[in-house]
């Protein structure tokens, strides 16, 4: 007995019921359909950052930070499309330990430099959780003013553990913004690591912000970086800090006169300095100024830009051959099997790595694709 017939002798009878109504009617329904965006060119993107188009310069930045290797060919392209078009910005590197008061600075004179007609670019490397994989992306949080402000572009660049990846990918995004019409760029490093060492390999003008009275065990890390700072700031130089500050300011000046001579010719100069209260800004605007024309003048400008595109392209070759190295299909088991042996103690580190290089420059590497991008 089918179901037709077994519903004959029941008592219970199933209406089939009417179709539910639409939760939106056909024309509003239109509106929430999801069109999918037209694929862009490498000159449609060009186009678009050369006219100051942020959703198209944010777009391009992010391909830059993609692993995807399309991803990675477009981004290239409009790299080098855009490159003609860069390189007209003052580059200003900004360091300092952890609650220094870096991003605070940030806004307060980049809300200044807005209003006297710069257009700033604030690039932020940001060093992602190696564990947990989460990054610490609140600069536009903490910058809230400057986040607004039509004058200004803020980008965090999440690194996910790779500096080296995170700092080539932060060069290649201040290019993007100079084509982008930005005439002054600032890279915040968190602080800590090697990230100030490789910002300095990317700026004009490296700027070392300063703590009065925190103490060497807060700033053990403070000599090498003051060595390579081509400015010094002493933060929060305000109320009842001010003497601190001034004392602070004086026992750094006389320090700097014992490191061996800059490269550039140019004495680190000690600014006091107050985000809170505008305080010391402009004198620090100008003295960032007047660097920058003295370089200028005595040819280390150039020099130096010079000599950090050649630093990139050889970084840039580095990565790419260890990215190489470790992805490539079968070395992939060659090393996991030489790393036994090695934690075996059947075979030392170094025999070991000189045998995996062997294998791959004599067997495996007959493949590379000079134009990949790792």
């Amino acid at each position: 007995m089918d179901v037709a017939e077994k519903g004959k002798d029941s008592a219970l009878k199933v209406n089939s019921g009417i179709d539910p109504p639409p939760s939106l009617d056909p024309v509003s329904a239109k509106r929430f359909i999801r069109k999918k965006k037209p694929a862009l060119s490498p000159d449609d993107f060009t186009k678009g950052i050369l006219e100051g188009n942020r959703t198209l310069l944010s777009r391009a930045i992010t391909m830059i930070e993609s692993h995807r290797s399309d991803h990675q060919k477009i981004a290239q392209e409009i790299i080098s499309k855009c490159l003609p078009h860069s390189g007209r910005s003052v580059r200003i590197g900004i360091t300092g330990v952890p609650g220094v008061g870096k991003s605070s600075f940030i806004e307060a004179i980049g809300t200044q430099l807005t209003s006297q007609g710069h257009k700033l670019a604030v690039l932020a490397i940001d060093p992602s959780s190696e564990r947990s994989g989460g990054s610490i992306l609140g600069d536009k949080t903490r910058m809230e003013t400057l986040s607004g402000d039509p004058g200004a572009f803020i980008r965090p660049s999440p690194s996910a553990g790779s500096l080296g990846g995170v700092a080539r990918k932060t060069r290649e995004t201040m290019l993007l913004c100079e084509a982008a019409g930005f005439d002054v760029i600032f890279v915040e490093t968190v602080g800590v690591g090697q990230s100030e060492t490789a910002v300095h390999s990317m700026v004009d003008f490296f700027l070392l912000l300063m703590l009065a009275g925190a103490g060497d065990e807060l700033q053990g890390i403070k000599r090498g970086i003051m060595e390579m700072a081509d400015g010094l700031a002493i933060t929060k130089a305000d109320g009842d800090n001010i003497h601190a500050s001034n004392r602070a300011a004086l026992e750094y000046r006389n320090a700097l006169h014992l490191f061996p001579p800059t490269e550039n010719g140019q004495v680190p100069k000690v600014l006091c300095i107050s985000a809170r209260e505008k305080s010391g800004l402009e004198e620090l605007w100008a003295t960032i100024g007047e660097f920058i024309h003295q370089v200028k003048s005595n040819g280390h400008f150039d020099k130096n830009r010079m000599n950090q595109s050649n630093h990139w392209m050889n970084q840039t070759i580095q990565d790419q051959l260890l990215g190489h190295f470790f992805r490539h299909p079968q070395m992939v088991h060659q090393i996991k099997k030489t790393e036994a042996l090695v934690q075996q103690g059947k075979l030392s580190s170094f025999k070991g790595a000189g045998q995996l290089l062997d294998l791959y420059f004599s067997k495996f590497n007959s493949g590379v694709d000079p134009g990949e991008n790792i």
